[in-house]
């Protein structure tokens, strides 16, 4: 029976010490797309949240963000070139210092990259078409700019290994420039990169080539590599994919690469599709080939609900408990799961770091409505008409 304090060893032989991961969340807290020391504390602080901690959604590209960003000081973290090697290096080294795993999420944001329209660069997507919540335009990739972001993929591996991360994570999900090349939605093409279920899984599969070749060459030999994925993509009669088709990619990954984890992004981990009692997990959990493992984000708050999700998945990713407690990590290891803040207070906010960032984006937007909130409006310095509100979890 798998206990959340079991010792997880992965297929390449690197071990983390609790059946946990943090989820890739923003901190709207860079600058010029360059970590601050907002950042460096922020993640200081999470060393003890969870057996690895995904540091949120990087980019590859020069046009691969910022998206979701309101304020200069606010943006999406970077790493297309060495220079923002430096600020990167100091978060590996800060989440690494109580010998638990860091792993950078590396992504291209795709029409999701407003914030480099604000700054006067161009929105890069697979096919131009009409967003009806688009208002900026959008520039459609030609064959060769494909292969360049493919290419910014494995460069960006080489950095983050050569910051000292202990591996990465390929960000498929969330609707960023994986998925819409997956999405029969989004992707209109009809050349190599769409046309068939099978050519819009090649990003995906050009991208990982990439990401192992970097690997292969310049990391350590248990060098973690991970893949996120929403299992569906439906919203009303816009079906970009079901968890068929997620099911076959996942599948068709894992047989190809030698993936340590596949993690699923979700609102909720039991929920299950409108075509069968079983639930995501489960579902994708048949095509992922053993020995990659199973992660899943979505709604896991508590440590009855960690537990919930292990009969499902191999490792739980928590997201917004880990905001609210920074060490849930070390409190299930030293049996103190019972003192594990649920909520925003006056303690628990004390040693969280949150970033001003953070902090003004979960007090002002209904959708987190965490507990303790209320605490939280106490800090904020933003107006509520400032703030771009979203899902923070990438």
């Amino acid at each position: 029976m798998k206990k959340l304090t079991d010792t997880v060893t992965f297929r390449h032989g690197a071990s983390i010490k609790t059946r946990t991961a943090q989820s890739p969340m923003l901190t709207n807290s860079g600058l010029d797309e360059k970590v601050t020391q907002d950042t460096i504390d922020y993640y200081a602080a999470r060393s003890q949240s969870a057996g690895m901690v995904i540091v949120e959604y990087t980019s590859v590209s020069p046009n691969g963000g910022p998206s979701r960003s309101w304020a200069k000081d606010r943006e999406q973290l970077a790493i297309y070139n060495d220079d923002f090697k430096p600020g990167l290096t100091k978060i590996a080294n800060a989440l690494k210092k109580d010998g638990n795993k860091a792993i950078l999420q590396l992504v291209h944001s795709g029409r999701e990259a407003q914030y480099r329209h604000v700054l006067g660069g161009r929105v890069e997507v697979p096919s131009a078409m009409d967003f009806p919540w688009i208002d900026y335009p959008l520039h459609e990739l030609t064959e060769d700019e494909v292969w360049q972001i493919v290419k910014d993929f494995g460069a960006a591996t080489k950095r983050a290994i050569d910051c000292g991360f202990d591996g990465v994570e390929i960000h498929g999900a969330n609707h960023y420039l994986h998925q819409e090349f997956f999405s029969a939605f989004s992707n209109l093409r009809t050349d190599f990169w769409g046309g068939s279920l099978d050519k819009r899984m090649n990003f995906a599969i050009e991208v990982a080539r990439e990401v192992f070749k970097a690997a292969e060459e310049f990391a350590p030999k248990d060098f973690i590599v991970g893949y996120r994925i929403s299992p569906e993509e439906i919203h009303g009669d816009n079906v970009g994919y079901t968890w068929h088709e997620s099911q076959q990619l996942v599948k068709k990954l894992t047989e190809t690469f030698e993936f340590d984890y596949i993690h699923l992004s979700t609102n909720d981990y039991t929920s299950t599709p409108v075509d069968s009692d079983k639930n995501f997990a489960q579902l994708l959990g048949e095509g992922i080939q053993a020995p990659t493992l199973e992660l899943i984000a979505g709604g896991i708050h508590t440590v009855e609900k960690m537990e919930d999700a292990l009969n499902y998945v191999d490792i739980v990713s928590l997201g917004r408990a880990t905001l609210i407690d920074p060490q849930i990590a070390y409190k299930l290891q030293t049996g103190q799961a019972d003192k594990i803040f649920l909520e925003f207070s006056e303690e628990s906010v004390k040693n969280s770091h949150l970033t001003p960032g953070l902090i003004d984006l979960l007090a002002n937007a209904e959708y987190f409505a965490m507990p303790g909130i209320d605490y939280l409006k106490t800090l904020s310095t933003t107006s509520l008409d400032d703030v771009v509100t979203h899902d923070g979890t990438q």
